[in-house]
């Protein structure tokens, strides 16, 4: 299956209200990832998630686009060590 690793991005532009976090959710659960997302104070969205690489990849393809409501400027995106994030993809609030 591949050796599961860690994304840490935060998405910038118009990336709140627009069902971004709704979306993202959907999209990682049906890639079977762990993780998580919320909106943050400064209007960034925080994206955390755990899984194979190839899956990971995807999620960080479709955050880079967004649902057509959302415009992403910028998605800062970090690679570390796995933390062992387990359950469903949610949105954290």
């Amino acid at each position: 299956m591949g050796d599961v690793v860690r994304v840490e991005m935060k998405l910038s532009g118009r990336v709140q209200g627009v069902f971004l976090r709704q979306s993202t959710c959907d999209r990682g659960r049906q890639l079977g990832v762990a993780g998580w997302i919320r909106n943050l104070p400064d209007g960034r969205v925080e994206v955390t998630a755990e899984g194979t690489k190839p899956r990971l990849m995807d999620l960080v393809a479709f955050c880079r686009e967004g649902p057509a409501t959302a415009r992403v400027d910028d998605v800062d995106v970090r690679w570390v060590a796995a933390q062992g994030l387990s359950g469903a993809f949610e949105i954290r609030r």
